[in-house]
């Protein structure tokens, strides 16, 4: 089931400022992470900085774990709002 189909996020302007929230989220954790990550990357160069370096590759990897639950939970959301019609075209256009 594709449950990722941006052009059905925009069917009502409700729908529309949940939707750019959400990508607006999605778009803050994956700069964080990718900060984190240089910033981790630069602290390596020195030993006396590699252990936070190491905590700042950590917290990035967890952003990044994070972007697919935030795009889950908007989804769970369309599914709480009983949109079953359209999450049923998309199974059948899958199978």
């Amino acid at each position: 089931m594709a449950l990722f189909k941006p052009s059905r996020h925009h069917q009502y302007i409700s729908d529309a400022r949940y939707y750019a929230r959400f990508e607006l989220a999605y778009t803050l954790v994956d700069v964080t992470a990718a900060v984190l990550f240089v910033i981790g990357s630069v602290m390596f160069f020195s030993e006396d900085w590699q252990t936070p370096g190491t905590w700042c590759f950590l917290v990035g990897s967890i952003c990044f774990a994070f972007k697919p639950i935030l795009r889950i939970i908007r989804e769970l959301r369309y599914v709480r709002d009983k949109d079953y019609e359209d999450l049923a075209k998309r199974l059948e256009k899958e199978s």
